[in-house]
């Protein structure tokens, strides 16, 4: 494993650092949030309750690299929190992003991610992390882009239902090429 990361940031200063410019490096963030159903809601509720809540939050950040405004690969880092079930994880993964379309900087693009799943408490083992994306980078003044996303993510917890925690979060965030 630690042979193939040193061969890809082999090729990445290869390519960045060659005469013709063939991409771009960046360095990406975002924040996400999963809404869920209150299991405590009732119709004629008087405390107030919402049917729909707040379930988690993700925090990520990363760094990677842009092959002639399609194709991106990246590697990344996060915080998951899950109110519901007082989890939370830190995410470590690679992404492959994969630009559909593209005019004047703007892009809709779909992606996937792989990695490790590190577990702070001994409650729950460490697993395996994968998502699947989709969303829009909308260009911005010099070299900061928004990003507005929807992402499909599983982790894989044992002791919950089939092993693993699914949620689709919504997301904003930035790159900066």
């Amino acid at each position: 494993m630690k042979k193939n990361l040193s061969l890809i940031f082999l090729f990445i200063t290869l390519l960045s650092s060659s005469q013709e410019k063939f991409g771009k490096s960046f360095i990406t963030g975002t924040f996400n949030f999963t809404l869920g159903i209150n299991e405590n809601y009732t119709i004629n509720n008087e405390e107030g309750e919402y049917l729909i809540e707040p379930a988690a939050i993700f925090l990520r950040t990363g760094f990677g690299y842009e092959f002639k405004k399609r194709v991106a690969i990246s590697f990344n880092a996060g915080f998951d929190y899950h109110w519901n079930y007082a989890v939370s994880a830190f995410p470590t993964y690679g992404t492959i992003k994969y630009n559909i379309t593209e005019d004047e900087g703007d892009t809709f693009f779909i992606e996937g991610s792989y990695g490790k799943m590190w577990r702070p408490s001994s409650n729950y083992p460490d697993g395996k992390y994968y998502s699947f994306g989709i969303g829009s980078q909308v260009a911005g003044g010099d070299r900061w882009n928004t990003i507005l996303r929807l992402d499909f993510h599983r982790k894989s917890i044992y002791g919950f239902e089939n092993n693993r925690l699914d949620s689709v979060s919504f997301g904003i965030g930035f790159s900066f090429f």
